[in-house]
């Protein structure tokens, strides 16, 4: 093409080069090639495979920040059933204990939703809201589960929450 300057511009073949490069690239855009100045050759950007190391660090970040959460949260589940046990019957801890591994499931769902956003999904599922629905269920047929403690043992991955944050360095 001719600029205004009545020379030849490279700029539109660059560009058709490089579109041509990531249609028919397998990965998309691992391989986006930046401008190397001399107008001929196209080198791979650098900034594409930092921000590839950032994002698997960050990934397994994520992965051990889960982990932690379900190890406090089977600690505090722990305690609660024990305390529950000493102060109150079998049937309130089963109930306590029943709502607790729910409200683990619950937790264990929704961070693996969380945990595909961006990759496979744009929206949080809404599939892990079917769990308090089937304990409140649970509930109702079954005699031997109390309500108030299943749902209190379903509440107990908040404070394992909290206290996570509270016992996490500051950034």
């Amino acid at each position: 093409m001719v600029d205004s300057a009545g020379l030849w511009s490279m700029e539109p073949l660059l560009a058709s080069r490089l579109a041509t490069h990531l249609k028919n690239s397998p990965n998309g855009e691992e391989y986006l090639c930046a401008n190397s100045g001399s107008g001929n050759e196209l080198e791979p950007s650098i900034e594409i495979e930092s921000n590839q190391i950032r994002s698997v660090d960050s990934f397994d970040e994520y992965v051990s920040f889960q982990r932690r959460i379900f190890r406090v949260n089977l600690v505090v589940t722990a305690i609660a059933g024990i305390l529950t046990i000493i102060f109150f019957d079998s049937n309130a801890a089963i109930s306590l204990l029943l709502g607790a591994f729910s409200g683990i499931l619950y937790l264990r769902l929704l961070a693996k939703s969380i945990g595909s956003l961006g990759k496979t999904s744009s929206s949080v599922s809404k599939f892990q809201l079917l769990v308090p629905v089937v304990l409140i269920l649970a509930v109702s047929k079954l005699a031997v589960i109390q309500l108030l403690p299943a749902l209190v043992g379903f509440l107990l991955y908040k404070p394992s929450l909290i206290i996570q944050f509270l016992l996490e360095p500051s950034a």
